[in-house]
């Protein structure tokens, strides 16, 4: 049953928190009623104007920094794309009847990215309150000067503030640091199979703790006459998602030395993850490419389909074979798998989600970007190949998912 239509400019203008739109450049392009209301404008006197044009600084009261404090917020949520919080401000708004006449006003604004669907920052929503009666009523309870009470209160918030987001952050890159060596550490480098060529690549995500829990794995199996290649994402991230990972993928390279095909490898990997912590869920996708007969099999467990392009530019998404995430059945089954022929000149691109999957689209266009890649680019040295798709489907904005990819001349 289809919900309501949703009229979203009516319910941004019936909100009743004071909400403005910027762009990246910090021009006012929307605000709602309250916004108004607050600031006693009219939408003529903000729209399409920046910034500093509609709420300068106090230039007669040097103290009053908020615009500027405001500024570099957010400044930084153009740059980080994280949302920020603010501490009181107090910046003084000149009245619109009596220009050079500047009302002292105090404001808590919370400053959030709108971000497209390649998660470029393209608008900040930018809500505040206004405190103004709350700052002044406190500081007549105390018998206190305003300027001195407001004062003290922003510089003890502003310093506990500052020094909790800098052990944060400096927690946050060691823990970064240490998961990717030992990410680094656990993966192959790119080699040759034999006569045919193949490259790897790891991207973790921009600014972000979410890595390190992708891994890709190349398997020689000579006395079969068969490589194995696969790609996996374990849940989670970080130095947790790092161990997890060398786990699974030391087991399913194991596996694939005495399984009879992709399905079984999986089987016994499922089984192993669920005696792994945080193996559960975890999704693989496990090829074996068989040289002599020119064939390939192949099973997915929860992963995105396997990439065939053919000489001729065509691609065909091996989707034949796929089941749920590992350890995601209460009782076990046996893995399905599918065979797909190539011919010489062809490619096999295995990936993770984080090279293909954006906020607020879906898959299949993706899957499609993908495609048009691999179409246009019809070099058949995986190196290249790789640094191509790289190039194209790696979203201006950076990765906000670490991403594991395996190119393979076939």
């Amino acid at each position: 049953m289809n919900g309501p239509v949703i009229d979203y400019q009516a319910v941004f203008q019936a909100f009743p928190g004071a909400v403005a739109l910027l762009t990246p450049d910090l021009v006012y392009a929307d605000v709602n009623e309250a916004f108004l209301l607050t600031s006693g404008r009219t939408r003529d006197q903000i729209i399409g104007r920046f910034l500093f044009d509609v709420f300068p600084d106090n230039p007669h009261d040097p103290t009053a920094t908020g615009v500027r404090n405001l500024y570099a917020s957010l400044q930084r949520v153009v740059a980080t794309g994280e949302p920020d919080t603010m501490a009181v401000q107090r910046y003084d708004v000149e009245d619109p009847d009596r220009p050079d006449v500047w009302q002292e006003r105090y404001w808590s604004p919370v400053n959030v990215p709108v971000r497209d669907r390649d998660g470029t920052v393209v608008l900040l929503l930018h809500r505040v309150e206004e405190v103004t009666q709350l700052i002044k009523a406190r500081g007549r309870h105390h018998g206190e000067d305003r300027a001195q009470v407001l004062e003290a209160e922003l510089y003890t918030r502003a310093r506990e503030l500052q020094e909790v987001n800098e052990r944060l952050r400096k927690a946050h890159a060691r823990e970064r640091e240490v998961a990717l060596h030992l990410q680094k550490a656990m993966l192959p480098a790119s080699r040759p199979i034999g006569h045919h060529n193949a490259a790897v690549r790891y991207r973790p995500a921009q600014g972000a703790l979410n890595v390190c829990g992708d891994w890709y794995d190349i398997v020689d199996l000579p006395e079969q006459g068969r490589t194995a290649v696969a790609v996996g994402d374990v849940v989670g991230h970080g130095l947790a998602a790092a161990g997890v990972m060398g786990q699974l993928r030391s087991a399913l390279s194991a596996a694939c030395h005495v399984a009879e095909g992709p399905a079984q490898a999986l089987e016994v990997l499922g089984l192993y993850a669920r005696a792994v912590a945080g193996g559960e869920s975890t999704t693989a996708a496990s090829v074996f490419i068989d040289w002599k007969s020119s064939a390939l099999t192949y099973s997915c467990a929860g992963h995105l389909p396997p990439a065939l392009r053919h000489p001729d530019g065509t691609v065909a998404f091996l989707d034949q074979a796929t089941d749920p995430p590992l350890g995601a059945r209460l009782e076990h089954a046996a893995r399905p798998q599918a065979r797909a022929a190539f011919v010489d000149g062809s490619v096999l691109v295995l990936y993770t989600d984080g090279l293909v999957e954006r906020r607020r689209e879906g898959i299949d266009v993706g899957l499609e970007r993908l495609a048009a890649s691999l179409a246009r680019h019809r070099t058949s040295d995986p190196d290249e190949l790789g640094d191509a798709l790289l190039a194209d489907l790696i979203p201006p904005a950076g990765l906000t998912d670490d991403t594991a990819l395996i190119v393979v001349s076939l």
